[in-house]
């Protein structure tokens, strides 16, 4: 189990248990990348420079401000902040209980996960959890974390609590000014029935296991082919895709694309999603030692050279044993079926 973020007590009127607060995701298992000198490969360090005198700035000398006008700071001490901080009871105080769905989404930030942190208070944990699952209600609380006090939504989650911390009204922006100058539009009837035709087709179950990384996984196999010594093609430019002129039309498209156009109409692309998948197939099956000995190999990439370049490499080896006379390439071709009439004649 990894350390706990926050230790402390969770307490309901006179009831109280000790509890210990855990981070409930992680970005950790994300490639990061570190800031290099190009020319030596060594890290590079950041420092602190003055804005004018474009001088380095000791750690000592680095202070906070607070900008009243362009370039003109308010400078506020350290101990200044220090005597305005909410001290931190290391106690997470339930004032009230609401329904969740009144909890707008949006006010929702950070999850954390809270489990008690002592045999003793596993008791009173239990009755805090269950009373809060049976009326299916979260508790409101407050807790200080990194010196600043949060609102948390605290509510039973299997045999533990899940702490949500929520903003500030003053950290969500109004809806309105974004959404009053959106037309308001009558959607015709027939539209709207297709659309929640395609949207009955796509339906499915929450699942988040079939959650992919697409940039993740592509980031991961762009290091390992880079580290294997292969050379990484450089991705074409896109092109806009063109405005959907007739929305009807664009409608009842979704929908044959969705599994019910006609066998002519999907036979085009299942041809050229196998030459890709056996291309994809080649690709994977190429080994690192393959790869470092290889310093020229490009990978194919979708209308490029290397696709055609790498199918008569494929086809030589049915040809080595036939040995024709060298001929002009012209007359390759008919001469290699003259010449399979006459053995079968």
């Amino acid at each position: 189990m990894p350390r706990p973020y926050w230790k402390g007590y969770l307490r309901l009127s006179l009831v109280s248990c000790p509890v210990a607060l855990y981070p409930a995701t992680s970005g950790a298992e994300r490639v990061s990348f570190r800031q290099i000198n190009k020319k030596t490969g060594n890290r590079l360090r950041q420092q602190l420079v003055d804005d004018v005198t474009r001088e380095v700035v000791p750690t000592e000398d680095k202070g906070r401000g607070y900008e009243v006008d362009k370039n003109t700071f308010l400078m506020v001490e350290d101990d200044e902040i220090e005597a305005i901080q909410i001290e931190s009871s290391h106690t997470i105080e339930i004032d009230t209980f609401v329904p969740r769905e009144q909890i707008d989404q949006r006010y929702r930030e950070t999850p954390y996960y809270i489990g008690p942190n002592d045999e003793v208070g596993q008791e009173a944990f239990a009755v805090i959890r269950e009373a809060m699952r049976g009326k299916q209600m979260v508790a409101l609380g407050r807790i200080v974390l990194s010196k600043r006090e949060r609102v948390v939504m605290l509510e039973a989650m299997d045999k533990g609590l899940l702490a949500t911390t929520l903003r500030y009204p003053y950290e969500v922006r109004d809806a309105a000014d974004y959404f009053d100058d959106i037309a308001d539009i009558k959607v015709q009837g027939e539209m709207l029935k297709l659309a929640e035709h395609i949207l009955e087709t796509k339906r499915d179950e929450f699942d988040p296991s079939t959650f992919v990384d697409r940039y993740e996984d592509a980031l991961v196999e762009m290091l390992k082919e880079k580290q294997a010594g292969a050379v990484i093609p450089k991705r074409a430019e896109e092109r806009p895709s063109g405005q959907v002129i007739n929305l009807m039309d664009a409608l009842k498209r979704s929908l044959a694309a969705d599994g019910k156009a006609a066998p002519a109409t999907k036979a085009a692309p299942k041809t050229e999603s196998g030459k890709a998948a056996a291309a994809k197939k080649g690709k994977k099956a190429k080994s690192p030692e393959e790869l470092r000995a290889s310093p020229q190999f490009r990978f194919p990439i979708k209308g490029g050279k290397s696709r055609e370049a790498d199918a008569p490499a494929k086809a030589a080896p049915a040809k080595a044993p036939v040995k024709a006379p060298a001929k002009a390439p012209a007359a390759k071709a008919p001469a290699a079926k003259s010449g399979a009439r006459r053995k079968t004649a």
